[in-house]
């Protein structure tokens, strides 16, 4: 969830990127934040006012507002409230030179274009050291998506706005709407007491493990990768026999702590492995959960049962009842390894076409939507594809896909599988001339 800076985040980050995008397009033009009636007060003379005007409810969230409830398989949840942010904008600059429709126009293209405000781009914002006051926020964690919608407001809906400015010229203007926008309190809403003993027979649930992160051990937001390193943060993680369940396998961990366990992917088959949302457990045999102490007395023939479990050889893990904790996902990012591309056709300046092969460095189900992007390498007139690959009757981590009506160039090529991303390379030499740009993996039509 995110805290009190949530909304002041976004403020920022809108007028962080309205602000690249407009000082390009209108020279000396600036991106404020000031109530309209104010804009005459020192304001540049063009630019972008955003105004939030109205805070609502969120529709879309329906009974996530209700009083915190206990599952249990957490603790006491924190109050939560769902907003839509409604905001303003406002364009004014020198009119025979229609700087405030040029205005209009370059908004309505980066805010159209732009369609989410993802947690690198509210990164980003946060990181900016003109926003040194947002330095706590932690909106990026949200796990809802913050959409940005444009709102089409008629003729009255805009004159009831404007006239509740006090002696406020209109400008041209137009309505967006941010949603989803989660606020979270600081007090949990309820907190149980501890489990006190335990029944022999039945496990209460709340020793079971419990998952609250999993993140790559570089770092919060880097990309989980085939090598990466998983941290898998909670409670109650430990036990002699602790193992991960990845899909349908049982690995155990490099490292375990009660609150922390490491699973070295680099270590794990690749056939263990799928590209995409992977899901992921921390287990552990249902008799190891019950060794814990209680201040009861224990009768002679409770003994008895246990000096001949202690004496009872164990059993294979396959036959073991397992607890087992909730499911918690994460995305395998896919690393693309080598392109081929055979049987081409066309010739000169005619589009080409030819079936082109990708390996990856993960497998890729059977079932796994694939889809390809291509993008020329070229500062003028860049072409762009997207293809879909062909379909699959088993787990590979080899796909092919048919290219149709490509021109000749060199491109970059991305895979999405299943919503994961492959990464692309960023040349990272200051003395090369491509320092900081985008150099593969590269397919080269000719």
């Amino acid at each position: 969830m995110s805290n009190y800076l949530a909304i002041a985040t976004v403020t920022a980050t809108l007028q962080r990127l309205l602000q690249a995008s407009i000082q390009a397009d209108v020279e000396g033009a600036r991106v404020t934040t000031l109530r309209p009636e104010n804009l005459g007060e020192g304001a540049p003379e063009s630019g972008v006012n955003i105004f939030l005007y109205q805070i609502l409810s969120s529709t879309a969230f329906g009974n996530s507002q209700m009083a915190g409830r206990q599952w249990r398989h957490e603790g006491g949840k924190k109050s939560l409230v769902a907003l839509d942010l409604h905001y303003i904008l406002s364009f004014y600059g020198d009119e025979l030179e229609l700087e405030s429709q040029r205005l209009l126009g370059s908004t309505l293209r980066t805010l159209e274009d732009l369609g989410n405000l993802t947690p690198a781009i509210l990164q980003d914002t946060i990181d900016n050291r003109a926003y040194p006051f947002l330095a706590d926020s932690d909106l990026p964690e949200q796990s809802e998506a913050i959409r940005i919608e444009r709102q089409d407001l008629d003729r009255d809906e805009l004159s009831t706005l404007w006239s509740t400015f006090f002696d406020t010229a209109y400008l041209l203007s137009v309505a967006y709407k941010v949603n989803v926008v989660l606020v979270e309190g600081d007090i949990p809403a309820r907190r149980a007491l501890p489990v006190r003993d335990r029944h022999l027979g039945a496990l209460p649930t709340g020793l079971k493990p419990v998952i609250e992160q999993v993140l790559c051990s570089t770092g919060r937001y880097s990309p989980i990768l085939r090598d990466s390193t998983l941290l898998i943060r909670g409670r109650q993680l430990e036990s002699p026999h602790t193992r991960i369940k990845l899909g349908s396998h049982l690995l155990e961990p490099q490292s375990l702590s009660s609150n922390q366990a490491v699973l070295d992917l680099g270590a794990i088959p690749v056939e263990h492995l799928r590209a995409g949302i992977q899901g992921v457990q921390v287990v552990y045999p249902r008799s190891q959960s019950r060794s814990v102490f209680t201040d009861r007395p224990t009768s002679p023939a409770a003994a008895e049962r246990s000096r001949a479990a202690v004496a009872t050889p164990p059993r294979p893990e396959s036959e073991l009842q397992w607890v087992e904790s909730i499911v918690e996902p994460f995305v395998l990012r896919p690393t693309i390894g080598t392109i081929s591309l055979e049987a081409v056709v066309g010739s000169e300046d005619d589009p080409r076409s030819g079936r082109m092969h990708l390996v990856f460095d993960l497998m890729v189900a059977a079932s796994s939507r694939v889809i390809v992007a291509l993008n020329e390498r070229s500062r003028t007139d860049p072409a762009e594809y997207i293809f879909v690959a062909q379909p699959r009757d088993q787990d590979s981590n080899a796909i092919e896909v048919l290219l149709t009506g490509v021109r000749a160039g060199e491109y970059l090529i991305r895979a999405t599988i299943d919503g994961a991303e492959s990464l692309l390379q960023v040349d990272l030499d200051p003395q090369s001339p491509t320092y900081e740009e985008y150099i593969g993996p590269l397919l080269t039509v000719s």
